[in-house]
């Protein structure tokens, strides 16, 4: 016993002589410390077996923002009664601004005393039918609101009526679950409360000044230490979850010898969809789709504009375009991108043939007009490839996707047939979603089409493309079943996430 003693620190003996009080608020008077020291020093106490500390958990009824606001003033029925008493008969278009209550105080106000039968409503007027005794009298609401709080459990049934009633209405009673702990002191938490040994000082720590004085320290006890004991966790500074993910996406892409593309938020309509072949009355470039910047952008110079033009109206390469008549003000747009495919684009148009062949990828974010939902929402990053040069084939491109995924931990994954304004042929990348138990699309893929390719580089030569969304494939390996989760800053959540230890 004598060692526990001389291990028990300055809070834990402080609250020691209060302990039989076995209420919080007591032993932080008494002991003269705050209710974050005394849980503590508890917390101590009974891992020591010196108390066996208990909680219990109970709901209490209690008012609410608008509660506290009507126990002072009244409830709206009650001053518009009141008011009513002073008038007896009031047009129902006046009868709200001269009784000082809002739209919906007056509403609520109107259907309580109308079913008490208190007020009767004819020809556009309020007519007060209660006598003096029943406006004098008060109300079960109005009882039940002078006697709060109270605990659930000990609601009588007129109160309970009471609660309901009130629960139908804007934040007058709250249900609030509160902790109360039961303090019991063990046989061996009475001898040490009793010991002699607990009022000896002991040195609770070692100091540069402590050490200077050797007085201070010579001959005398320092406080024992239980280095079993929990300690509380430190959250250390650490980036976001999605940027170290983001991070290692770079990190495969580079390895595989690509390099990255950069690119604004805002791009023009012309690089967002017409470079890619986009026909300009498509349904993906309407206002449910995209986002749309109220100010109009510059195109590039004429002869790439001439290009697309001619690959939209007529066609490049024997196709026929989509045979309209293509609008350079509407190319003029700008939008949020919808996708990193501009940046591929725009890539594409810089590109000089000598430079051939060419891998490049970028990880970014996009936006569109989606309904927000657990596996959609209106911003997300996107992993965007290209791979230019002669020779390559489709089976090429299945390999790039499927050495991508392997390398970010999916081994089950499918591609099915897919069509896309900008490539042919095309694929769709599916990934098992173990806890929906469906396959969740993450992107398109396939080989740009002549009409891409030529209006940009010039000459017609096989570019591999791909932009499969970058969060889905987040979702397994942080278990995190809705998209939405991933960017509510919960500094809880981003505090347990792991990290992604394959970086």
């Amino acid at each position: 016993m004598k060692k526990l003693v001389e291990s028990l620190s300055v809070i834990e003996k402080k609250i020691l002589p209060f302990l039989e009080e076995k209420n919080i608020s007591e032993i932080c008077k008494k002991s003269n410390l705050d209710k974050v020291s005394v849980l503590r020093a508890l917390e101590y106490l009974n891992n020591k077996k010196i108390i066996t500390l208990e909680t219990d958990k109970k709901k209490v009824v209690d008012v609410g923002v608008n509660g506290a606001l009507y126990r002072k003033k009244g409830l709206p029925e009650r001053r518009l009664l009141l008011f009513l008493d002073e008038k007896r008969i009031v047009p129902l278009n006046d009868a709200q601004k001269q009784s000082g209550l809002s739209a919906d105080e007056f509403k609520v106000s109107l259907g309580v005393l109308k079913g008490k039968a208190l007020i009767e409503i004819k020809n556009g007027k309020i007519f007060l039918s209660a006598s003096k005794s029943e406006i004098s009298k008060k109300s079960m609401e109005e009882i039940f609101l002078e006697s709060l709080p109270i605990d659930e459990e000990k609601l009588t049934p007129e109160q309970l009526f009471s609660l309901k009633s009130l629960q139908k209405r804007k934040e007058i009673i709250q249900v609030d679950e509160r902790k109360r702990f039961l303090i019991k002191i063990t046989v061996l938490g009475k001898e040490i409360v009793n010991s002699k040994d607990v009022s000896k000082e002991l040195i609770e720590q070692i100091t540069p000044e402590l050490l200077k004085k050797e007085q201070s320290w010579k001959n005398k006890k320092f406080r024992r230490y239980d280095v079993t004991l929990e300690v509380p966790r430190i959250n250390g500074g650490k980036r976001h979850f999605v940027n170290q993910a983001i991070d290692y996406g770079k990190k495969i892409w580079t390895e595989m010898g690509f390099e990255e593309m950069n690119g604004n938020f805002i791009q023009s309509s012309f690089w967002v969809f017409d470079s890619l072949f986009t026909a300009q009355d498509h349904p993906v470039r309407e206002m449910q789709d995209t986002f749309f910047i109220n100010h109009s952008g510059e195109l590039p110079d004429k002869k790439i504009v001439k290009s697309v033009k001619l690959a939209h109206e007529k066609g490049v390469s024997g196709s026929k375009g989509w045979g309209y008549n293509w609008d350079e003000n509407e190319s003029k747009r700008e939008v949020l991108r919808t996708h990193t495919t501009c940046l591929s684009a725009k890539t594409l148009y810089n590109l000089k043939k000598e430079n051939f062949p060419k891998k490049y990828f970028a990880i970014g974010k996009c936006f569109r007009n989606e309904t927000v939902d657990w596996s959609h929402g209106f911003e997300f990053n996107q992993s965007e490839g290209i791979v230019v040069g002669p020779g390559l084939n489709f089976r090429h491109l299945l390999g790039y996707l499927k050495q991508f995924f392997k390398k970010m931990g999916y081994e089950k994954i499918r591609f099915t047939p897919a069509y896309f304004p900008y490539t042919e042929p095309s694929v769709e990348i599916h990934w098992w979603h173990p806890e929906k138990k469906i396959w969740l699309e993450l992107g398109g893929a396939g080989i740009f089409r002549p009409e891409v390719v030529i209006p940009l580089l010039g000459i017609e030569v096989p570019v591999l493309a791909w932009g499969p969304g970058f969060d889905r494939i987040l979702m397994d390996y942080y278990q995190v079943k809705d998209l939405r989760e991933i960017y509510k800053n919960d500094i809880t959540q981003l505090r347990k996430m792991k990290s992604w230890v394959k970086f």
